[in-house]
């Protein structure tokens, strides 16, 4: 491994540490976090597999102790379109307390990764010996709730522009360093990938970033992105400055 490389998988790495700080740790307290992880048993996963899919019986919350899994949404013309990308320290997943539910989306493995996985049932048991568990579950399932809402609030509410902008904050809150009065970006993804990720066509990313790239607004160094101009983004996506818990990949 070249030491180039090194440091992008150290940045990454460390950029995965630090959503750990700002995701499931700053809602659930070490007491019930450790309680969480010992009701879980243990399930490798090959990147190209899935999870779950769309359709599935949804009676289990999944845990990444190691990898990285794509949560997608099937639309009608074909696309896929990616609504989260979870790593080290995300918990995700989807339980109905009232009736029984299946998913509303597809799990993908990207990494060969180390899931944990949680049953409703003995989740149920859990939360009811636990008050305090009970409580910090529910501000959770809030969180997952709001983030998913800001996400389909950018896709719908202000243009390609203004859904490309967002992904460029949310790729910086989950994978950014703050470098100067700039913004790297250590995560690396294809137009095509972003593309996904903003309901649009790789052209149009190759177009919006290029445009980008000349008003000086972001540059491209080794295939990672640099903001330059944070407050233009904001300025685009009508940025409701959001906490990082909820603005984020």
């Amino acid at each position: 491994m070249t030491k180039q490389a090194y440091n992008l998988q150290e940045a990454h790495m460390n950029a995965a540490a630090e959503l750990n700080d700002i995701g499931i740790s700053s809602l659930f307290s070490a007491e019930n976090m450790e309680r969480l992880k010992g009701i879980m048993y243990a399930k490798s996963a090959k990147a190209g597999s899935h999870l779950f899919w769309e359709g599935d019986t949804a009676d289990k919350l999944y845990y990444v102790k190691q990898g990285a899994v794509r949560i997608t949404k099937s639309a009608d013309n074909g696309r896929t379109l990616t609504l989260y990308l979870h790593t080290h320290g995300d918990l995700f997943g989807q339980v109905d307390p009232f009736r029984d539910s299946v998913h509303s989306f597809n799990a993908e493995v990207t990494e060969d990764s180390e899931i944990g996985i949680i049953q409703q049932k003995d989740l149920e048991v859990l939360l009811w010996q636990h008050g305090d568990l009970a409580v910090e579950f529910m501000k959770w399932m809030g969180l997952m709730h709001r983030m998913t809402q800001s996400k389909f609030r950018d896709l719908m509410m202000y243009g390609k522009p203004g859904a490309l902008c967002s992904l460029l904050i949310r790729l910086s809150n989950t994978y950014g360093t703050l470098q100067g009065e700039q913004i790297h970006i250590h995560m690396r993804l294809t137009n095509a990938e972003m593309a996904d990720m903003v309901g649009t066509t790789r052209e149009s990313v190759n177009r919006m970033l290029s445009d980008m790239r000349k008003d000086n607004i972001i540059e491209m160094h080794d295939g990672s992105i640099i903001i330059k101009d944070l407050g233009y983004l904001r300025n685009v996506c009508h940025c409701e400055n959001c906490p990082k818990e909820i603005c984020r990949m």
